[in-house]
């Protein structure tokens, strides 16, 4: 019972290499057995035996009498059509069992690469809103999980403090706030700039109607245009004045920001800030420029041209020398890895920005930075309301202080009438913020996703209310039975396990597996499915099955394993998305 056996992936992966001596070993296709069919997993054979040119017969039988060798009869198999399954003897669920309560069980070794993921990076003129929210959690839970299979990881935001867009804030308050400041009126810091990036746009709104057509797409014409393009080009010159603004106001965004992640667990290991890299990027393209990379039109701006490759000619530098997005990204790319030593560079950046990194990309590659490959833009699908897409001239933006503080409130409502007022403050937020974080990192990052607010808390759904529920049963449950979990295992052998405990303990066995996948696929999406399953089994494991019965110590004892082991893995598996979780609920 102590042997130490491989797991059947494992088992699999070797008699691949040693009967076909094929290295590396080929992606693997595996599944649940169908109910019709004897089973608990089901390697499928038809890709190998088209690799091979072999009978999935054939393949079958050398597999399956390998892995039944290996794994000294614990399980038996049988082949049906292109499909190799696997019966699991009530041993080798023990075994399975004993394995995952060895507390290095989900520490893993994939690699120990220095991986740096960029995250987040907000314009300092608004708050957080959906969008920042989804990206700022695939990131987090992203690193995390990177951290749990061995990757150094370091969690960085850039945050983009200079610019027009910058620009347009300051000129607002600067013309319209009358030296008003957010502590004066009671508003928190980065809502108070946002109203003010509001009102630029709304004046813009307004002038643009005083000109004609043809000059309604030439924004130097229009007044409140040019006064911020000509801040922008005093910010760059480091006017006084311009620049004590700018830090007040940047200051104000910042106390905003630091005040929203603390509510969402979101810590960062760097934080960089455009201003102070932008030069950089500029120097690279003028010295592009001199040998011959890039060129330069009349009007004295600097472009490249990527027709070649595919893409359009891209502006680096205006012609007033002031820089845009991508001459900052280019400068930020090249001193992150003059300073650091890095394996993996990723961006995680909405969809939209798809072409922007494929343009930056190529230009660092034409450049003749090497380490180009190293790469990688995470997109992500953006974030919808059931009534459409966001839009914040429409004013239909959901910020995250309104959100976090309306899910707080439903919780208070629906969950914790009984609880003492500390208590309520305490666990409305650690509720209400799970149930945000796992609506977001359920779903696959590639995907659009439509936030519903009502959904998201469901304690019958598919929600992180429903895992934390499942969970503070399990320690519930351990509080009440202490004495049946601290037996051995030792007369365990000819125990026997009904459907309920054979389910359990075959999903939890796949956790390592899981976090395997999630790390290589980068999807975080696959761990939070996960978990949500891995909750289900267990409630249908406490409904269908006697967990305590003094009649029968050895199996009451198997049971509380099973469930502590359930506890520990929901538990891991929700810290890595970043959510809390409650002994009691």
């Amino acid at each position: 019972m102590n042997d130490d056996f491989p797991s059947i992936e494992e088992s699999i992966q070797k008699s691949i290499s040693i009967l076909y001596r094929l290295a590396p070993c080929p992606r693997l296709d595996f599944q649940y057995t169908k109910k019709e069919h004897p089973g608990d997993v089901t390697f499928i054979l038809f890709s190998l035996s088209k690799r091979l040119k072999k009978p999935v017969e054939e393949i079958g039988k050398d597999i399956g009498n390998y892995v039944k060798d290996q794994l000294k009869g614990l399980i038996s198999f049988s082949i049906v059509g292109g499909f190799l399954n696997f019966i699991f003897k009530d041993s080798y669920y023990l075994y399975l069992l004993i394995k995952m309560l060895n507390k290095n069980f989900y520490n893993l070794k994939l690699s120990d690469k220095n991986i740096m993921i960029e995250y987040s990076s907000p314009n300092a003129n608004k708050p957080l809103h959906l969008g920042h929210i989804r990206n700022s959690l695939i990131g987090d839970s992203l690193s995390e999980i990177l951290k749990i299979v061995g990757y150094k990881t370091t969690k960085i935001q850039i945050i983009n403090d200079r610019g027009i867009h910058i620009c347009k804030s300051m000129i607002a308050w600067k013309e319209l706030g009358k030296g008003v400041t957010p502590d004066r009126i009671g508003m928190k810091g980065d809502h108070f700039v946002g109203k003010y990036y509001n009102l630029f746009d709304k004046i813009y709104c307004e002038e643009v109607q005083k000109f004609s057509k043809k000059n309604q797409n030439n924004q130097d014409h229009i007044p409140i245009i040019k006064k911020a393009r000509n801040l922008l080009k005093k910010w760059e010159s480091r006017d006084y004045e311009t620049i004590n603004i700018w830090k007040i106001m940047n200051k104000w965004v910042y106390d905003g920001f630091k005040e929203t992640y603390k509510k969402l667990g979101i810590i960062f290991d760097q934080v960089e800030y455009e201003s102070d890299v932008y030069e950089i990027g500029k120097n690279i393209i003028k010295d592009g420029f001199k040998k011959g990379i890039f060129f330069q039109k009349k009007d004295g701006s600097i472009w490249v041209d990527l027709t070649k490759e595919g893409f359009d000619q891209k502006l680096l530098l205006r012609s007033d020398e002031t820089s845009v997005y991508i001459t900052q990204d280019i400068g930020t790319a090249v001193e992150r890895f003059r300073k650091y030593d890095i394996d993996q560079l990723i961006y995680i950046v909405g969809k939209e920005q798809d072409y922007h990194f494929k343009v930056l990309f190529t230009i660092l590659k034409r450049l003749g930075y090497i380490w180009v490959k190293k790469l990688t833009h995470l997109s992500y699908g953006m974030v919808d309301l059931p009534s459409g897409r966001m839009k914040s001239r429409k004013g239909n933006i959901i910020d995250a202080d309104s959100l976090i503080l309306e899910m707080s409130s439903i919780v208070k409502k629906n969950f914790l009438k009984d609880f003492p007022q500390e208590e309520q403050e305490k666990y409305a937020e650690i509720i209400g913020v799970g149930a945000i974080k796992y609506h977001f990192l359920q779903v696959d990052p590639k995907k659009r996703i439509i936030f519903y607010p009502d959904k998201s808390i469901d304690l019958k759904g598919k929600t992180a209310t429903y895992i934390q529920y499942a969970y503070s049963r399990i320690r519930s449950i351990e509080r009440k039975f202490t004495y049946w979990c601290s037996l051995t295992h030792k007369d365990w052998s000819n125990a026997e396990l009904d459907i309920h405990e054979k389910n359990m303990i075959k999903i939890l066995q796949k956790y390592p597996l899981i976090l395997k996948k999630s790390a290589i696929d980068l999807n975080p999406s696959l761990v939070a499915n996960y978990i949500y399953e891995v909750a289900k089994i267990f409630n249908h494991l406490y409904q269908n099955t006697r967990i305590i019965n003094p009649l029968n110590v050895i199996h009451s004892n198997i049971c509380m394993n099973i469930i502590h082991v359930t506890g520990n893995i929901l538990k891991s598996g929700m810290n890595l998305l970043g959510i809390k979780m409650l002994d009691r609920m």
